[in-house]
């Protein structure tokens, strides 16, 4: 079974009631996530051998982070322990004009303050297929992004497939940081994912206006970008991205490109109806990666990507927990609206 690697930080998320604000409510849920961490549980619940590479406080709370992922399956074993805190986000579910928002409680957690060094990339690759990072993980210090570089390099030098989302956070660092830093990292990418803001934030290329009412209907500028990043970085052979006609926080419609090989692909326009708009970039990311896993031909790799997408948006919490039958199923059009017993 062919193994992938993720490596970033795992938080703890705090979630007010219903639609309440962070500024009113009295009572948060608790749950565990971060983009690479919601990677690995979903690539688990299809089967694959994912890992996941962090580092966790040694008490209750990162006892509880560990859990969650091994509940689904993940492999943990090199999951570092120590250091003074998890990470923690606060999620404020949007409802009609009012986005989602997000506030960051991370700085200076077990993950933050990690050292390059820490991470001995010659063990915890020694058998890997895959290595994926997002651009998260680089936007929270040096030490992260040498160790990213290091793994990268390891990879290269050992046929390793290098997966980027370049995932930008402005809330996190500026575009010119960002530039500076994944400039370093794209060298060693074979695979990358791009939405929206990715291309001129993370790497200077334009493939989006910013108006996320009509993204779609941008296909053709996206389908330019992407061909930039292919010219810029010749090491990358495949580029996927996922637009969006957002109407409202609920109501949506999504549909995926990719570029492999310098083949053009796309998959139909889905309406959706959003329960909670999180973590569908780790859900595409994840699908892509069990296709190509699993060998399937470009188009249905992206089919598959964007179906987990999008039932990613009707569930709650970060993590994906769908099936490989379940997305088959979407992807396919099987299920419709029938109830399944």
């Amino acid at each position: 079974m062919k193994k992938i690697v993720t490596f970033g930080e795992m938080m703890l998320r705090l979630k007010p009631q219903e639609n309440e604000r962070i500024i009113q409510s009295n009572q948060f849920s608790a749950l565990y996530g971060g983009a690479e961490a919601n990677v690995a549980v979903s690539l688990s619940l299809l089967g694959d051998h994912a890992q996941f590479v962090s580092k966790f406080p040694d008490h209750a709370v990162g006892q509880a982070a560990l859990g969650t992922l091994r509940r689904y399956g993940v492999d943990t074993s090199q999951v570092l322990l120590g250091g003074p805190r998890l990470g923690i986000y606060f999620f404020e579910k949007g409802a009609s004009i009012r986005n989602t928002s997000v506030v960051y409680d991370r700085a200076g957690s077990s993950f933050a303050v990690s050292k390059a060094a820490e991470y001995d990339w010659a063990q915890i690759l020694a058998d890997a297929d895959y290595f994926y990072f997002s651009g998260i993980t680089p936007a929270i210090s040096a030490e992260l992004t040498q160790a990213i570089l290091s793994a990268c390099q390891f990879c290269v030098n050992h046929q390793i497939k290098v997966i980027c989302d370049l995932n930008y956070r402005g809330k996190m660092w500026t575009p010119q940081q960002a530039q500076a830093t994944m400039n370093q990292l794209m060298p060693y990418v074979d695979i990358c994912l791009a939405h929206d803001e990715d291309f001129e934030a993370s790497l200077g290329i334009k493939a989006f206006d910013g108006d996320m009412s009509h993204g779609i209907e941008q296909k053709d500028d996206f389908i330019s970008g992407m061909k930039a990043i292919i010219a810029k970085y010749p090491n990358i052979k495949t580029v996927a991205s996922v637009l969006r006609n957002i109407y409202s926080v609920e109501d949506s419609q999504w549909m995926a490109l990719m570029i492999d090989h310098d083949q053009v692909f796309e998959t139909p326009i889905y309406q959706i109806h959003v329960w909670e708009g999180v973590a569908a970039g780790d859900a595409f990311g994840a699908g892509l990666i069990h296709g190509l896993v699993k060998n399937y031909n470009p188009q249905d790799c992206l089919n598959f990507a964007l179906a987990a997408s999008v039932l990613k948006l009707t569930i709650s919490g970060d993590l994906n927990l769908v099936n490989e039958k379940e997305i088959l199923e979407v992807m396919n059009k099987q299920n419709g609206m029938r109830m399944m017993r």
